[in-house]
């Protein structure tokens, strides 16, 4: 098969990227609207890029038809959101709050899910959630104006929130208790808990 991305259709295109590029860790994320309500969404074009200062980047998309998700509106209104990790124990309801609901309806109460108040920024982190890193708008980026276009959200991480239960006797996460899912191509996620360890040469 071969594709070419400014004459093939965009869908055919997204489900290769996706499912090339695995697996894909998932950003779960707090915004506020404007109104405050509270929108909770996953996010699967998520990574870190920096420590120094800490650096989380993530790309809410377009929708197919070309217009804002609410992650996206509200970044832009105010600046701040807060990002999870998405664990196995709450696979299935990460997933469920990718549903589209009206922008007055919170996914944090379809998902039955409760909040704590976040330290530096506006938007509360999902109670839980065994991580979360309290973020502050760098840059956003747009990467085009169609159908499924990116949007780079580059955000500097404030204040990182994580379960004593999740790390090891030194401090450290440990991958083995936080057990992380991701994304595949189409419906398909994977564990991330067939692990092995190589020593840096």
């Amino acid at each position: 098969m071969q594709l070419e991305p400014t004459a093939d259709n965009v869908v055919e295109v997204y489900h290769a990227l996706t499912g090339v590029v695995t697996p894909r860790p998932i950003a779960w994320v707090t915004t506020l609207s404007p109104t405050g309500v509270l929108n909770l969404a996953p996010f699967s074009f998520f990574n870190a890029f920096g420590a120094n200062p800490p650096v989380v980047v993530f790309s809410p998309t377009l929708t197919r038809n070309g217009t804002k998700k609410d992650t996206l509106r509200n970044i832009e209104a105010n600046g701040e959101f807060v990002i999870h990790s998405s664990v196995a124990s709450l696979a299935e309801t990460v997933n469920l709050t990718s549903r589209e609901l009206p922008p007055d309806e919170s996914e944090v109460t379809l998902a039955g899910l409760h909040t704590t108040p976040s330290v530096k920024v506006k938007p509360p982190r999902v109670t839980e959630a065994p991580t979360a890193f309290e973020c502050r708008v760098m840059q956003i980026i747009p990467l085009g104006n169609g159908a499924i276009s990116g949007n780079l959200v580059i955000g500097e991480v404030v204040m990182i929130h994580i379960a004593d239960d999740v790390l090891d006797p030194a401090g450290r996460v440990d991958p083995r208790k936080l057990k992380t899912v991701a994304r595949l191509g189409g419906d398909f996620w994977c564990h991330t808990s067939d692990l092995f360890e190589q020593a840096r040469p």
